[in-house]
């Protein structure tokens, strides 16, 4: 795994602390208001609000509109079914084809594409998603931190501590946490397996809820026991959530409990998936359009126009663009209002430069769908191809707005006042890109020079200070955690 991830095995709740010096957590507290006096709700969105800005820095986490809209509704689903949800959930992808997903203090939970390339159906995917839901949801992490506050008041102090450092130094706050959690390895296993069977049970009676298939859950992990038995390094998954026999036969016992349902139609998960191997996979053109193929010349696939919208893109990526239009123009005249194929058809007429043509499809799709983020975002990009930076401005403004920490918009929005040599918009904009990654100081920096560059007393200058004392408030928050 990345550095990052290392944190993610050793500090999420997937993980809990799984480490050669781990601490010896053997039972669960009573639900209630367990763990209240260790940490407050407030206090865990604080910890992931600090997190998913180091994340924003130090980690391959994907911007791309469509899996992000994608990943959002699948676990928006999901969350309306879970039960003792206390928090918002925000659900992201990370590009790395290790096999792995976890979660964290203030409902993120992060997803590796390599899941898309292991999870044959959606109902698969969703079992793991429900299952970081039930982590987050019980307070799995502050649970065991409250469990080894009763043991060790001492060593839970040092744990805390190691927790601030660990968002603001990585390495250093790993280490710290090693050095001072120490008891039975046993123990600490013990522990993260009724942290796995509860999330477990509890996440597939929220799979259930949804509409997915609750066999769905066994399925997928009893692939990965599997596939990966007599490997020497198995995938980050299966370290961070053990598989012994007794927890895949409780999961399959479980599921035999539901009525087989047939689950929801799947095409975007599959579009999605496509789009994942086509573009963050990893691999060449000729790699991806195989497994394309292959999966193609399986009998009455039913995935098929995903498969072609993925060789589509392969096509695209490579400049192949009449083999791409040929794939797309069928697509569309199938789905016309599927935005996984107006994005690439965007990609395609950027490449042709008919920027009005593609202006003129997304105009007509934001009719149907007003608001939507992916329309709109495609939107900016052709104006902007086509240099109409001021029209684009006009939309960032407001999309910002909507979606103040979707780094999309902000870097947009730096690149068209940079092209109509509107300095200070530009400063402004950056420092949003800043903020986002937790780098308070440069983002403080970028501003004050935007107030510089703007008529003193303007509504500009203004709404720059406002800004500025915003960030200086965030900044100190953040220093208060470490």
């Amino acid at each position: 795994m990345l550095k990052f991830a290392k944190i993610a095995s050793a500090l999420l709740l997937s993980g809990l602390l799984i480490t050669p010096a781990a601490a010896n957590l053997s039972s669960l507290p009573d639900m209630g208001t367990a763990a209240a006096s260790t940490l407050t709700i407030e206090k865990e969105n604080e910890y992931g609000d600090a997190y998913m800005r180091m994340m924003r820095a130090s980690q391959p986490v994907i911007s791309d509109p469509l899996l992000n809209e994608y990943i959002t509704a699948l676990g928006g689903k999901l969350v309306a079914n879970a039960s003792d949800v206390r928090t918002s959930f925000d659900f992201f992808l990370i590009q790395n084809r290790d096999i792995n997903a976890f979660a964290f203090f203030g409902g993120h939970i992060g997803l590796h594409t390599g899941l898309f390339l292991h999870a044959r159906t959606e109902s698969e995917l969703a079992s793991v998603v429900a299952h970081e839901i039930a982590h987050v949801t019980q307070r799995h992490l502050a649970r065991s931190m409250e469990e080894q506050s009763k043991r060790s008041p001492a060593t839970m102090a040092a744990m805390i501590g190691s927790l601030m450092l660990a968002i603001a130094s990585p390495e250093a706050g790993i280490a710290a946490l090693q050095a001072t959690t120490a008891a039975s390895m046993q123990g600490q296993i013990n522990y993260t397996r009724s942290n796995e069977q509860e999330a477990d049970r509890i996440g597939m009676q929220t799979l259930a809820k949804s509409g997915f298939q609750p066999s769905a859950m066994p399925t997928f992990f009893g692939r990965l026991a599997d596939e990966y038995r007599y490997v020497s390094t198995p995938p980050a998954m299966l370290l961070t959530h053990p598989l012994p026999d007794s927890r895949l036969s409780e999961s399959r016992q479980r599921a035999q409990q539901y009525p087989v349902v047939t689950p929801p139609n799947e095409s975007d998960y599959q579009h999605a998936r496509a789009r994942i191997v086509a573009r963050f996979a990893g691999i060449d053109a000729k790699a991806a359009h195989d497994w394309f193929d292959r999966q193609l010349a399986r009998t009455n696939n039913p995935h098929r126009d995903a498969l072609q919208y993925g060789k589509a893109l392969v096509y695209l990526d490579n400049e192949q663009l009449d083999k791409a239009e040929s794939i797309l123009n069928t697509l569309l005249q199938r789905e016309p209002n599927n935005r996984f194929y107006l994005d690439a058809a965007t990609d395609l007429s950027v490449h042709q430069k008919a920027y009005e043509t593609a202006i003129t499809r997304l105009e007509k799709a934001l009719q149907q769908a007003p608001g939507n983020a992916v329309l709109r975002l495609n939107l900016v990009y052709a104006l902007q191809a086509a240099e109409r930076y001021e029209e684009s401005i006009s939309l960032l403004n407001r999309y910002t707005f909507d979606h103040p920490d979707d780094m999309n918009g902000w870097s947009m929005l730096n690149t068209a006042y940079g092209k109509i040599g509107n300095r200070a918009g530009e400063l402004a904009a950056r420092a949003e890109l800043y903020a986002l990654r937790g780098q308070w100081q440069r983002a403080i920096q970028e501003y004050i020079q935007a107030g510089r560059l703007v008529e003193h007393g303007s509504v500009e200058q203004s709404m720059y200070d406002a800004r500025i004392d915003q960030l200086r408030i965030a900044h100190q928050r953040m220093e208060a955690l470490q």
